[in-house]
Parts: C-alpha cells; structure tokens; sequence
C-alpha cells in the first residue's frame, strides 16, 4: 500500500459498498481509496458533513458513479487482488486450445479460408467515368464470373472491367451476357493462364428452409473479403429492384437473409452452411427507402434485410448467358398491371404504348382462355397479390414448363392451365 510516514500497522482496512477498498490512518487521519479501475486515490483526513440541505446533483452523481462502477467492479477487486499478492499485472492469459476455437473445415472460418480465394471485386467504369464496385465469384475453370447485371451495366458499353482475387491479382475481363430482368451477368477473365480458378460449389436453393445458417461474401464500401452470417429469414419472397438510374427493374423470388450486406455485397455469393452457393447477393431493403440494389445512389447500409437471387435460376441463367450471350424468359404473353393492389395481377384491359396488345394473339395466355381484365391470383399454389409477384414466380421456371393459373373474372374464379413460352434477350 501507499505510505506518508506512520507505521503502517496503525491502517484500518475496509470494503466500502463492495467496491472501494479503503486504508486509514488511526493516528492522522490520512486515508487513501483503491478505486474500482485499479487506482488509488488519496484524501485527506475525514471531515464532519456540512449542515444543510442534499441536493439533487448529489443523487444524480451517485447514479453515474453506480453506473462506472457496474462496469468496472472487476479491475478494482482485481487491483486488491493483485495488491495483496505482490505482483504488478492482472491480466489472464489464453489457454490457446485450438480445438476451442472451432476452425475446422465445416466451421464459418473453415468455409470463409476454402470461399474466399474463389471471390473477386468487381470494378467497372463506363466510358464517360461512372461505375462502381462490386463482387462476383467463379462460375467454372474456364475463367467465367457470375455476378449481377448492375454490377457491370456501366461498362457494358465500351468501358472497363476489372477483377481482384483475395491475393490482390487483377485481371481485365470482358461482359458474356448480361439479363437485366434476372439482375444476373456472366463476365469472363481475359487473361486467366496464371490464375487459381476454383469454381465455388454450387447448392440447390430449392431444398433451403427457413432458419438454414447463410454465409455472405463481398466488397461492402469496398473492402474486399468481408464475410458475414446469418440464416435464411423467409424463402419465395417477391422482390422486384432497380439501381435507381432508370434502368429496366428486375424480378425474382428472392431468399431473404439477416446476414449484413451492403453496397459492393451485390453478385457475392450467399452460402449454406457447406459453403455451397446458394444464391446471388442482390438487392436490400434500407430504413427510409423502397428498397433497391446495391448499386443505386443511395448507399444506405444493412438493416438485415437481403435479398439474394436462388442459384437454381442463376445457374440456369449463367448456361444461357454462356451458351447464347443473351438471357431466355419464361411468359405467359400477357401485359399486367404493375400496381400493388394486394388481389391479383390483372392483365391490362389496354394494350401497350407500343401497339402490342395485352394478350398476345395465339400466345399461352390467349390459347388458355385469359382475356383482358382478368385478375391471376394463383400460380400452381403461390398466392400472388401483383403483378411483381406474378413475373418473380413465373421466372422461377422455364420455357416449356405447365403451369396452373387461378384467375377471377367478373367475380367467379377459374383455372386454367398454361404452358410457359420464351422471350429472348432484354427489351
């Protein structure tokens, strides 16, 4: 203990409140308090209380002095500990067991080591200069990278692309076929004969189920290699996106995740707990927006909120875009309304501005009896209350696919059977 001159066995020793440890002097009065952080602190001798009445700072003072001590009791108890036993440091050391830290391969850090050298970052400038960053991953062993049309959009037409590995090497690539509808894109290495391409493992969203533990990897704000975790909040939910520059809106049937994604997340993989792929990163729901992708001009953060496209559709997606250079859709050849009514999706009683009319003529919905003014409320067993819904449903399949249609006309419901036909390339 400290000392100021008189024998040291003439200190008292108390516990004040359980906290403050306090030495005082019997002969002078000289009194000195160990603090709960582990300082001491020295008053004077003790002196009678001035009359008068309490005021309320004194209350108000001794609500934060509780609150500090609340989080600090231990390094004052362990200070006298320590104090006691002659030594001059507190803290604990690690035991350091390995297998504590729980890094085997089928762990987050586990799978985060095997992803993370098959991830890249995505940097795209438009001819005049605009563009942004993303992520992406490697699609197969020939050098194709699966990400998000809005990723690479701006340099689509003349601008300049770049992918980044974990290890820092940077390879130009070039834009093989971008799907605005799907939000999907598929860019290709130009230069690859040095690079390790591992293709990630691709899962089958279609056996995910709610509470599944996710696994996110991108670029938020730009720093690479972020890894994030979470579980699949809710499945088959419509989400229909743009970047905010006007450009064609996409639709999908999104896995939602509580994982934290952000601006740059967008064409990252979202993985199971096998670190197998089971969807795109792609667009999130902000506080004070109506959502959006990644890309738009508001960057506003995580909210845990995401929304990421099933790698079933994207794989299917990717093998057009690979083998054709332009994305095939699914249609049941009929406008809708896009307006969220919560009843359905009713097909437009006119046509469009361009003279198409509102069911094609000898297309599927016409051949199944749908006519204008008719409102969809089923497909097969998804409930769908707009036409959002109707199309995010209708690209979960493809061409060719039979599908049943609920629809109500005049107030009676009917079905009716369709088969899908095909778009090709974007409008």
């Amino acid at each position: 203990m400290a000392t100021h001159g008189c024998p040291p066995e003439q200190h008292r020793v108390q516990l004040q409140d359980g906290v403050m440890v306090t030495e005082e002097c019997a002969l002078c009065g000289y009194r000195i308090t160990y603090g709960p952080v582990g300082h001491d602190r020295a008053y004077p001798p003790a002196r009678p209380p001035l009359a008068g009445p309490r005021r309320n700072g004194g209350l108000i003072a001794a609500v934060l002095v509780a609150a500090l001590v609340a989080g600090g009791i231990g390094g004052g108890i362990g200070f006298w500990a320590a104090n006691r036993n002659d030594t001059n440091s507190t803290t604990v050391s690690a035991s350091g067991d390995p297998e504590a830290l729980n890094r085997k391969p089928t762990s987050v850090s586990g799978i985060a080591q095997k992803a993370l050298p098959s991830v890249v970052t995505i940097e795209a400038q438009g001819a005049t200069g605009e563009g942004g960053t993303g992520t992406g991953f490697v699609y197969d062993k020939q050098g194709h990278i699966l990400t998000n049309n809005h990723v690479v959009a701006s340099a689509a037409q003349g601008g300049r692309l770049t992918a980044t590995f974990s290890n820092g090497k940077k390879y130009d690539a070039e834009v093989i076929g971008r799907a605005q509808g799907y939000d999907v894109a598929v860019i290709k290495l130009k230069n690859p004969s040095d690079a390790n391409l591992v293709p990630l493992p691709l899962g089958k969203s279609a056996n995910v189920q709610v509470g599944d533990a996710t696994i996110a990897i991108g670029a938020p704000f730009g720093l690479s290699g972020t890894v994030t975790t979470g579980i699949i909040s809710a499945k088959n939910r419509p989400v229909a996106s743009s970047d905010g520059g006007g450009a064609t809106p996409s639709y999908m049937s999104a896995l939602q995740t509580d994982a934290s994604i952000n601006p740059g997340n967008s064409g990252g993989p979202l993985m199971d707990a096998t670190g197998s792929v089971i969807g795109i990163n792609s667009a999130i729901q902000s506080a004070g927006n109506g959502g959006g992708g990644f890309g738009g001009e508001s960057q506003s953060g995580s909210i845990g909120l995401g929304f990421a496209i099933p790698i079933d559709q994207a794989k299917r997606v990717a093998g057009d875009l690979i083998k054709k250079g332009q994305p095939v859709y699914p249609q049941i050849g009929a406008q809708v309304l896009m307006r969220d009514t919560g009843d359905g999706a009713t097909i437009a009683r006119e046509g469009g501005a361009d003279g198409s009319a509102s069911v094609t003529p000898k297309g599927p919905a016409d051949q199944a009896g749908l006519k204008p003014g008719d409102t969809i409320t089923k497909l097969d067993n998804t409930i769908i209350d707009s036409g959002p819904t109707l199309i995010s449903t209708i690209y979960q399949h493809k061409p060719g696919d039979k599908v049943t249609l609920t629809y109500k006309r005049d107030g009676k419901e009917h079905t009716a059977q369709v088969t899908l036909g095909q778009r090709t390339g974007d409008k």
